[in-house]
């Protein structure tokens, strides 16, 4: 093997040898799905054509595309958090990578960080996903990144896709929209950007009264970055998504950042509804709508940049994908810039290489918003200076479906009044897919300003992100009408004739909001309580592999003058009920004093399939459960009690109760049944718990919500523990035994834990930094009842922190399932033991009754046998069900 290294040569089929071959350059194996021919005639002719790389360079470039795509993930989180994990990577699973070979005898390469991410955050490794999932050399680190993963401080992400939330420019404070987010690696990015420097803000404020320790603050703290409520991150994240369960999907991604200020959405991007915000008290009478810093529009496309891990675009890939995309990604960008405050900025970006999918919407959206006056591309160029790109092309030809090259629209002009015998523009080319002739006021752009990167440039896929940014409030001109004949005679297809009637049909009730539901005929206008209805439109499912038609009909584009959205048409129904819904479903409201016939806005929104969202409800600040919780946790006055919120019709809390930003607050409530489809919000703060005695709160503070409130929790619920060894045991056992004189196993906090009060309190761990491996503070949930004291935390996150400090890889021990199940063992053994006795006890009573023939003697033992057999099951049966029901107060 050489030098005594690990080695994966083999890893073949059972009785077969190693049936794979080496990847060219690499010394790495192929999979099976990498031995798929990678070829497609239109693809390479294409790119061939419009692609300014010389022959050598476009050797390099083909070659990447059919290379597999390296391994890549990002470390999340909190700055600190983050580069302590980093550092495990580079301390404890790097330096036994090195040792693995590969077949030929050379190591293996270490995972190497991205050089242009900031903090040197990103990494990259050219090892096959196969390879490190399944050869056993691998499986510590693969283990460490799946636990990682799994409690959000990895994000599995591909290196290109990283750079379009980098180029936004994300500040604390600033409302950003994600329009097409899911599955959500780059709004979790944004989310960071929102609240970095958050902690160290929060504890700055926290010193000045006094409430925390001055060797806990660093001195360079800038109060003046977003510190308007105490420290606490003002900004907003709002992530969208036309698919109903990938905003699931989505939910699921970002809910490990435990954000207050973030938003789930379910919209068509291209109508995307404006956000109420109150009304300004100086003019009640004028509604004000939300205008976001920032938004990303990483829009639907063909793909064909992904070549490297969807191996089947090879064979699918079709030039009409991209036409049929053109007018939907031009719509997603002019409906983002219409929501753009003056000054804010769009990064539009796709996983694309076709310039139909780039430069062209580009150029459209910016020409339909007011031209370079409205709308300025920015220069990037200084921007991630390591990341080698090339500049955005001014000069392109459009592949038509048919697999024919145009040069120009006036080419495709000329075809139609000289060889076309229909007279029909093929393929539904339009003008605007072209560059823009000299005469027309966008011809001039600077698109070298946008950015493509190309996969042979650092071993990544393609990707195009170019920067907008909004100079000044415009109104959107209408898109081209698509008529059935032009005034030079070019005919086009039919079914786009019909586009200019349906948008402005549309127009008609979408481009103005007001105060007022407009109505039409013999429509009443709604009352303020009931739910506001918005049309319903038409999603798109986009393949890569199919050629869709342009937009048209139900989802054409109206013009929308901002502030836009404002419900009209049908009524919007619901999709499927959040995996964290926290109570019982309840389609009607509580509250007496609003009408049952009325009362919209109290209902789950529902939608044709029978699925539901429960509404948004926030609690008064003097619910009888607010008052307690603030009493028991002895919680600081200065914590918000107004932004305390559940999920169901009545307001009252059941299972869980949430807590959001004020800006969140906001949005919700003046929202609430005007029809936007809001999937998630907030984070769970404090969950119901079964309580041992009535002086103890039934409200034990939530894991994700503990960073949130465990500064304002007075010292009464506080155990603050510095023993690593401690810590390991309190990680590893659920439900240790704390009676008599157990607490004295707990070292430095087993006097305090036995007499603070039964409840949850608060873990304060607070290493004293002389162990690397243990340095990084937390505060976690603690439970103490009779008889145990419980970390309150997910099995998940006890196992990825047991492996982050301890290196500990071994089962997590249930101590409660444990005792439950020796008890119920031995009642079974107990049962057993007397079904036997009872059955020799009956074999001696047939033995001694000797009269009567044999057959008869037979009969009754068997008899009597049976009856003996199964009144002892039942009773045992009986023991082992009412040991099984017996209350288990800890493990609740």
């Amino acid at each position: 093997m050489g030098r005594g290294k690990k080695n994966f040569r083999g890893g073949g089929r059972k009785g077969g040898g190693d049936t794979r071959r080496p990847r060219d350059g690499s010394g790495l194996p192929y999979r099976s799905l990498s031995d798929l021919v990678k070829e497609n005639e239109r693809l390479e002719r294409y790119y061939n054509t419009i692609l300014p790389l010389e022959e050598a360079e476009r050797e390099q470039f083909w070659a990447a595309l059919k290379r597999e795509l390296p391994n890549s993930f990002r470390f999340c989180g909190s700055k600190g958090h983050a580069l302590s994990v980093k550092r495990l990577l580079e301390s404890r699973y790097a330096p036994e990578i090195v040792k693995i070979e590969r077949y030929d005898g050379q190591p293996v390469e270490a995972p190497q960080p991205v050089p242009w991410y900031p903090d040197q955050l990103a990494y990259s490794m050219s090892t096959p996903k196969q390879v490190i999932r399944k050869f056993p050399p691998f499986a510590a680190f693969q283990k460490f990144l799946v636990s990682e993963t799994s409690v959000g401080n990895i994000s599995r992400q591909e290196v290109v896709s990283m750079i379009p939330p980098l180029l936004l420019d994300v500040e604390p404070g600033m409302k950003v929209l994600d329009l097409c987010a899911a599955p959500g690696s780059k709004a979790a990015q944004l989310l960071e950007m929102i609240h970095s420097g958050e902690e160290a803000r929060v504890r700055k404020v926290m010193q000045s009264f006094g409430e925390t320790k001055s060797d806990q603050v660093a001195d360079d703290v800038d109060l003046s970055i977003d510190a308007d409520d105490d420290g606490r991150a003002t900004g907003l994240l709002v992530a969208n998504d036309a698919d109903y369960k990938r905003c699931h999907m989505l939910t699921h991604q970002l809910k490990r950042l435990s954000s207050p200020n973030l938003i789930v959405t379910n919209h068509d991007a291209t109508l995307y509804p404006s956000l109420r915000l109150p009304r300004d008290p100086n003019d009640p009478n004028k509604a004000q709508y939300l205008k976001f810093d920032r938004i990303l529009a990483d829009v639907p496309c063909t793909g064909d940049g992904t070549l490297r891990k969807n191996v089947n675009l090879w064979k699918d890939w079709q030039p009409g994908s991209a036409l049929g995309l053109y007018v939907t990604q031009v719509r997603i960008l002019v409906r983002a810039l219409q929501m753009l405050k003056p000054g804010g900025k769009v990064v539009y970006s796709t996983c694309s290489m076709n310039p139909v999918e780039n430069e062209a919407v580009v150029a459209s959206a910016i020409e339909r918003c007011g031209g370079p006056s409205k709308v300025e591309i920015l220069d990037c160029s200084d921007r991630l200076p390591s990341l080698k790109r090339n500049p955005g092309m001014h000069q392109w030809q459009v592949m038509d479906k048919s697999g024919r090259i145009w040069n120009s629209w006036e080419e495709v002009q000329q075809y139609v009044l000289t060889e076309s015998s229909d007279g029909l523009v093929p393929s539904k080319l339009t003008e605007t897919m072209f560059p823009r002739p000299d005469t027309n006021e966008c011809s001039s752009l600077p698109l070298d300003r946008c950015m493509r990167v190309y996969a042979h440039q650092q071993d990544t896929g393609g990707f195009f992100i170019t920067a907008l940014e909004k100079k000044a409030e415009f109104k959107a001109k209408p898109e081209q009408s698509a008529k059935s004949e032009s005034s030079n005679g070019i005919k086009t297809d039919s079914k786009e004739a019909t586009e200019e009637k349906v948008v402005e049909e549309v127009k008609a009730v979408l481009e103005e909001p007001t105060d007022e539901i407009p109505t039409t005929g013999a429509k009443r206008s709604l009352d303020d309580n009931e739910e506001a209805p918005v049309p319903e439109v038409k999603k798109q499912k986009v393949e890569a592999t199919a050629e869709p038609e342009p937009v048209v009909s139900e989802s054409a584009q109206p013009v929308i003058s901002e502030p836009s959205g404002e419900p009209t048409g049908k009524t919007v129904e619901a999709e499927a009920t959040p995996k964290d819904n926290d109570t019982p479903k309840d389609n009607t409201s509580k509250d007496n004093d609003t009408p049952k016939d009325t009362a919209r806005t109290d209902r789950q929104v529902r939608r044709p399939d029978g699925s539901s969202e429960e509404p948004f409800k926030y609690m008064s600040p003097d619910h009888e459960v607010i008052k307690s919780i603030q009493e028991f946790y002895k919680i600081s006055p200065r914590f918000p009690k107004d932004r305390y919120m559940v999920r169901n019709a009545t307001g009252e809390p059941a299972k869980a109760i949430y807590y959001t930003s004020a800006l969140l607050r906001d949005i919700f409530s003046e929202n609430e049944g005007r029809g936007v489809k809001f999937v998630h919000g907030g984070v769970k703060m404090f969950m119901k718990q079964d309580a041992p005695s009535a002086e103890v709160c039934r409200w034990r503070i939530q894991s994700e919500g503990m960073p949130i409130v465990s500064g304002y929790v007075g010292p009464e619920r506080v155990i603050r523990l510095t023993n690593k060894a401690t810590f390991h045991r309190l990680l590893k056992e659920m439900f240790p035994k704390f009676i008599d004189d157990d607490w004295k196993k707990l070292g430095e906090i087993g006097e305090r834990a036995r007499d603070i009060g039964m409840g949850c309190c608060l873990l304060s761990v607070e290493p004293d930094g002389s162990d690397p491996d243990f340095a990084e503070r937390m505060v976690l949930p603690l439970w103490k009842s009779f008889h145990s004291l419980n970390l309150m935390l997910p099995k998940e996150d006890r196992s990825a922190t047991l492996l982050r400090i301890f290196n500990d890889t071994s089962p997590v021990i249930n101590q409660s399932l444990k005792e439950a199940a020796a008890k119920k063992a031995a009642q079974t053994a107990k049962a057993a033991v007397m079904q036997d006795e009872d059955a020799a006890v009956q074999e001696e009573a047939a033995a001694a009754d000797g009269v009567g023939a044999e057959d008869e003697v037979m009969a009754d033992s068997a008899a009597d046998g049976d009856v003996g057999a199964d009144e002892s099951a039942a009773d045992a049966a009986a023991t082992i069900g009412e040991a099984s029901a017996e209350p288990d107060t800890e493990a609740a």
